[in-house]
């Protein structure tokens, strides 16, 4: 296996380049393989390649906290700068609705998964020790309406055992990164499927309209002056980001510890709100004239080798470890699944608002953004601002998740 950081990189920096040479092809193969297969989808797949072969070491790999901690902050304050505020509050609610339906899919997803599988496996119902089943599903509900923090929440009040919990982590990240190959799927093919649903995106194509406006009003060849002063304004909110983050994270974890149910005792929570925080603020500022010199197409670039170093953490053969445990998954993720495409049917919602909505809970800040921008860069945005409610609600959410669980595993 490859360990060293700097070689997985470059093959990661040679996937992503084969796979945009290839998008960017005339060649009438690859024409009609794109019309099928989103490149961002590739660009997250064949990473995972490498680690179900055994090809690369990414378990002791940095470079998924490098690209999560580093590159997008960077990356959302890069994309934040021409963020069109007005545009994002005139796409009505339909977005939150279905933010709150894949989370209340998830709280349901879980009890309902556990009923269907005991009927199956009944030792599923191992009694109520450290190591019960519905005590690990809690930290999968943390994780995938919260994220990390509420996940480790989970772990500590429900008691879990290191046996289940090692479990359940590999049931969050494959069913996670799976759903998420899914979306990018239907990203692909969103016009097709909205045609077919009848749904009104006007307000979503007005926004994108306007974002592509200004980004060609301002548009010009740019300078090494130009990337140096995007790469100053990206790494230096990022460095504001880590040193605000540095700073809160501690401080309420000494002095209000209570507000962990918040997320505010992590760092990462206060990393991802500051950055966009002072993203936004300078979309106010002379900054956002960097639009026109490709501040978001640099944005952008980081988001596609976060997508690459999220692949590398899906090993698909894990799956055959503990088939009931991912078959028990699946059924929970078709639930959240099922819930938001009746819904978005029945108000007639664009897809763009139930992809983002789904992935706002299940994956949070670090992917949410991922999945708003497969649809087009000025909507990343909305997926950091829905991924900011999951961790307000994931605690409370996972914690109700749970009691439901307790009732269903303890019978």
């Amino acid at each position: 296996m490859i360990t060293n950081d700097a070689i997985i990189l470059g093959l990661l920096a040679a996937i992503l380049g084969f796979v945009f040479y290839t998008a960017g092809s005339e060649q009438r193969f690859w024409k009609r393989f794109y019309r099928f297969v989103p490149a961002l989808l590739l660009c997250y797949f064949l990473p995972s390649l490498l680690t179900t072969f055994h090809i690369i070491d990414a378990h002791n790999s940095n470079l998924y906290y490098v690209a999560s901690r580093y590159l997008l902050p960077a990356s959302l304050v890069l994309l934040t700068l021409s963020v069109d505020l007005k545009g994002i509050i005139n796409l009505g609610p339909k977005a939150l609705i279905l933010f709150l339906t894949g989370t209340l899919g998830i709280v349901i997803g879980g009890p309902l998964a556990l009923l269907i599988m005991s009927a199956i496996d009944p030792s599923l119902l191992n009694g109520n020790g450290p190591d019960a089943i519905w005590r690990g599903m809690t930290t999968v509900a943390g994780s995938w309406i919260g994220g990390g923090a509420n996940q480790a929440a989970m772990k500590e009040v429900f008691d879990v055992g290191g046996q289940v919990f090692s479990a359940m982590v590999a049931v969050d990240v494959i069913i996670a990164n799976l759903w998420m190959a899914v979306l990018l799927i239907m990203a692909g093919n969103a016009k097709k499927i909205d045609a077919k649903s009848g749904a009104d995106t006007s307000a979503i194509d007005t926004l994108r309209e306007r974002v592509e406006t200004m980004q060609r009003k301002h548009a010009r060849n740019p300078t090494v002056q130009d990337l140096m002063l995007i790469a100053a304004v990206g790494f230096g909110i990022t460095a504001i980001a880590h040193a605000g983050a540095d700073f809160l994270a501690p401080w309420f974890q000494a002095n209000a510890p209570e507000l962990a149910r918040f997320s505010f005792t992590s760092q990462f929570f206060w990393l991802i709100i500051i950055a966009t925080t002072l993203g936004v603020a300078m979309a106010f500022s002379p900054a956002k004239k960097l639009e026109g010199a490709g501040a978001s197409k640099i944005g952008t670039i980081f988001i596609y080798f976060l997508v690459a170093t999220i692949g590398t953490h899906m090993d698909i053969t894990a799956l055959s470890e503990s088939p009931e445990l991912f078959l028990l998954g699946l059924i929970w993720m078709a639930v959240h699944a099922g819930l938001l495409l009746l819904v978005a049917k029945l108000i007639k919602a664009p897809l763009f608002f139930m992809a983002v909505g789904s992935q706002a809970n299940v994956g949070g800040a670090a992917s949410a953004p991922v999945v708003a921008a497969a649809f087009h860069p000025s909507l990343a945005p909305v997926g950091v601002l829905l991924a900011v409610m999951g961790y307000a609600l994931g605690t409370y959410a996972a914690w109700f998740c749970g009691q439901l669980l307790r009732v269903v595993g303890a019978g």
